[in-house]
């Protein structure tokens, strides 16, 4: 139950104040005096101050008011603060909404507009020690993941991209394949890179190959290496990925491109640790830990018949799935800012543009988008028009005041203000009321 400090040295109006909350499920606490106020909120949470702006007889001024206010101020700089007095002028009142207090209501005040008043402030207030909370929270968990792993430098904000690392540093040290899923450039050998680092072969080759960057007929002997003579061309024997990563990781990029029989010949050495190369009767033995990523869906695959099940299931121990740049806003700007050249940086409008581009090509776009700004921008300010962006995607919500958020809008909010209504409400440009009942129409469920 929230709780309400008025500040008062007029009984009467305590009264009326404490029935009024208590019918709306509104604590309230009254103090008669400046000093016996500042005594409570020294030893009691509270989430609004009502105060009076004169406490001594025949006083019309509003100066102790304003002292009373500075030190709330000064003291619980975040804690909002109400006006309530018959006699202060209109100007000082203003004087003190500019430095900061929540609203002025005069005596007698009605008692709609207080309760809407007080309600949305404390809803705001809840909803900012919420965000402060989360925020806080992320940032221990950041810097614990920092300390205890080598994460390679990489760069990240958004709580989606953290979950994906602390269950790749999780799984690091464990002897069995990683597959991670993805759109194409989000970043999937950084991942499998951070995994290396942290493995129990550290210290091992890690070894990249790109399955969808070679024709199938070739795929199997970079893999698994050729003996001479083994295909046109072969004119002398070469080592294989396997051979070459022996002791440390192989990373198989786009796996979904690999040929049914080199899909076979992998099952086997993921099972036994043993190949031949191509155009050889010789067995090799080889200790290798395999990560593969992908962007195709290989569960349709399986059932075109192009993927092996079995194969899939081995690969499959443990699946990270990295989501698309649009889908953890948090990492656009630090992003953005680490590929700015030195003594660069990014004005307000640029920062929008960036924001509000939907990032088909993810972060590899990202990259591209920052070094042609780097090239083209006129001195040391990157500019939304340096950037190259599209029209539409420079172009704020902000802009558009009229347009009904639909179901993906609002679940976004939602997911950005980690469940807090009222401040998924104000990004939206909703009261919290308009909000829910959008919530009830489109089927949405309340946090």
């Amino acid at each position: 139950m929230p709780t309400v400090l008025i500040i008062d040295d007029n009984a009467a109006v305590g009264v009326a104040l404490d029935v009024l909350f208590s019918l709306h499920d509104i604590a309230a606490l009254h103090a008669a005096s400046p000093e016996e106020g500042l005594a409570v909120l020294a030893r009691e949470p509270v989430d609004l101050v009502i105060q009076d702006m004169n406490f001594t007889l025949e006083t019309t001024s509003g100066e102790e008011g304003v002292a009373l206010f500075r030190r709330i101020r000064a003291l619980y700089p975040d804690l909002p603060v109400i006006l309530l007095t018959a006699w202060t002028h209109l100007d000082a009142a203003v004087d003190l909404v500019k430095a900061g207090a929540a609203d002025y209501l005069p005596k007698p005040w009605n008692d709609e507009r207080l309760l809407a008043t007080v309600t949305n402030l404390v809803e705001l207030g809840q909803a900012n020690r919420a965000l402060l909370q989360r925020v806080g929270r992320e940032r221990r968990e950041r810097r614990e993941l920092e300390s205890q792993y080598d994460l390679r430098g990489l760069v990240w904000a958004d709580p989606a991209t953290e979950r994906v690392l602390q269950l790749a540093c999780q799984v690091a040290r464990a002897d069995v394949p990683v597959l991670i899923t993805g759109p194409n450039g989000t970043g999937k050998e950084r991942i499998a890179e951070i995994i290396q680092a942290n493995s129990q072969v550290k210290d091992g080759p890690f070894v990249v190959l790109n399955c969808g960057a070679l024709p199938s007929e070739l795929i199997e002997a970079e893999l698994f290496g050729a003996d001479a003579g083994a295909y046109t061309g072969a004119s002398r024997a070469r080592e294989g990925k396997f051979e070459a990563a022996d002791g440390g990781t192989l990373f198989l990029d786009e796996i979904g491109n690999l040929p049914l029989a080199g899909q076979m010949k992998l099952l086997r050495v993921l099972e036994t640790g043993r190949f031949e190369r191509l155009g050889s009767n010789r067995e090799r033995q080889v200790k290798v830990r395999v990560i593969s990523a992908t962007n195709a869906d290989l569960a349709a695959m399986i059932r075109q018949g192009t993927f092996r099940e079995d194969l899939f299931y081995r690969l499959n121990v443990i699946e990270l799935r990295l989501p698309p740049l649009a889908a953890r806003p948090g990492d656009i700007l630090p992003l953005a800012n680490g590929f700015l050249a030195s003594g660069r940086r990014l004005d307000r409008g640029a920062e929008s543009a960036l924001l509000a581009h939907a990032w088909p090509g993810n972060v590899r776009e990202l990259k591209n988008v920052m070094a042609r700004a780097n090239l083209l921008a006129q001195g040391d300010v990157i500019r939304a028009a340096d950037l190259g962006l599209p029209a539409a995607a420079v172009s704020s919500p902000a802009q558009a005041p009229d347009a009904e958020p639909d179901r993906d809008a609002i679940a976004g909010a939602l997911a950005r203000a980690g469940g807090v209504v009222a401040q998924a409400a104000a990004e939206l440009g909703l009261s919290r009321q308009a909000l829910y009942r959008r919530m009830e129409r489109l089927g949405i469920a309340r946090p």
